[in-house]
């Protein structure tokens, strides 16, 4: 007679079966994270992606294949200020210019007073004064602290406590940057023709620093600020 035979059953182990059912499909991922940043009303952090797909997924990768994905695209995934968003294609403005509300201009002074606090932040408004030349009205910082594009970092350690100013996230994601050090340096302002190619020898453009850390000239902010000690006085003959 034959043996009796029996079936014989390989076994997987349940730690190797876990281990599988905890990888998740890499397109599925991709959609989820795809509908995320499209119904998100802000840019969205991988950190934040991360907690809404799938356990085990790769944020990375998946942020990495949308971007090359959409990189021909009429819209393009972008980091911004550290975070992911979607933006129309940088070629396809001018079809979309005409649909586009006009919005109101900042002052000469106000661009210029923006330009000196994201280069030298921290920086008081007597820097700023001093950096133009002329005196700096308490309207142009107000404009640009409603805009969200600065903000108040701390008080410095010299006579009076004038407070320091420094630029927001918000000022990356609406000039499009992922971080202040993608501000232009010397030489790109000289190719986009922003300086003049006769400028001194010594001349330089800060390395810009938005670090959120005070630094060692800088105190603390206090709950006084909604009246800022160098915001009292309105000054005369801004240009």
């Amino acid at each position: 007679m034959l043996p009796d035979m029996q079936d014989e059953t390989v076994e997987t182990p349940e730690a190797e079966v876990a281990e599988v059912s905890h990888v998740p499909d890499h397109g599925e991922a991709m959609r989820i994270a795809e509908a995320l940043l499209f119904a998100a009303a802000a840019p969205l952090s991988a950190e934040e992606l991360s907690g809404r797909l799938p356990e085990g997924a790769d944020v990375e990768k998946i942020l990495q294949d949308l971007a090359e994905f959409y990189a021909l695209r009429g819209v393009n995934l972008v980091r911004v200020a550290g975070k992911w968003t979607f933006r129309t294609a940088s070629d396809l403005s001018f079809v979309l210019a005409r649909d586009v509300v006009e919005q109101r201009k900042l002052s000469r002074a106000a661009m210029e007073t923006l330009a000196i606090i994201a280069y030298h932040q921290p920086v008081t408004r007597a820097e700023i004064e001093e950096i133009r030349g002329v005196a700096t009205s308490k309207g142009t910082i107000d404009t640009l602290l409603e805009t969200g594009w600065i903000r108040l970092r701390g008080r410095r350690k010299a006579p009076g406590r004038p407070v320091t100013y420094g630029t927001t996230p918000g000022f990356l994601e609406h000039f499009g940057l992922d971080a202040i050090e993608d501000l232009p340096g010397l030489e790109e302002l000289k190719g986009a023709g922003f300086i003049d190619g006769r400028v001194p020898s010594d001349f330089s453009v800060p390395a810009p620093s938005d670090a959120d850390a005070l630094r060692e000239d800088e105190d603390p902010l206090e709950d006084d600020l909604l009246q800022p000690l160098d915001m009292h006085q309105t000054e005369a003959g801004e240009e």
